[in-house]
């Protein structure tokens, strides 16, 4: 192992506490969100997603897209969801191979009963707990990072459009 990739005790500290800590919220928020509101962290993040999208529906790769999820991953939650009556799903009028996935009005009143106490509790376990200077830290460390790990690109790239127009596929969701 070269100087260079080597992870010393201390780094190993920070990073346990940021794994642990990022673990424990997400699971906090998760408890939060099932005791409120009935409705998992995923079924929050595809909801989010399609509330606040032009029409209440996205097409299946860019919720896939907005999500950051696989292929499949999406099309398991959005067929739980559609299940439970949260989303629907229907083809596209102009695109036939595309497929669009939008809110229903259950969808919407889970998304809304969920929005004020998802927003309390990470208020009272994220925002509350830190200082101004470390938010504007945390923010550009974040930023810093998933940059390394994926250079920003725009919600359709020059890739997703080209693809369009050489006849790929949406996401079968």
């Amino acid at each position: 192992m070269s100087e260079v990739s080597r992870v010393s005790p201390d780094e190993w500290d920070v990073w346990r506490a940021f794994f642990s800590m990022r673990k424990h919220l997400d699971l906090a928020l998760e408890r939060q969100l099932q005791r409120d509101a009935g409705i998992s962290l995923p079924d929050y993040e595809i909801l989010l997603a399609l509330f606040e999208s032009a029409g209440n529906q996205l097409r299946a790769r860019e919720l896939g897209a907005l999500v950051g999820w696989e292929k499949s991953r999406l099309s398991h939650q959005v067929t739980r969801m559609e299940r439970r009556g949260l989303v629907e799903r229907t083809d596209c009028d102009t695109d036939g191979r595309g497929t669009w996935v939008g809110i229903t009005a259950d969808g919407r009143r889970a998304i809304l009963g969920a929005m004020r106490d998802h927003a309390t509790t990470i208020r009272r376990y994220f925002f509350d707990v830190l200082t101004e200077h470390e938010l504007v830290v945390l923010k550009n460390v974040s930023g810093r990072v998933l940059d390394a790990i994926d250079p920003p690109c725009e919600e359709l790239g020059a890739d997703d459009e080209a693809r369009d127009q050489e006849g790929e596929h949406d996401l079968a969701v």
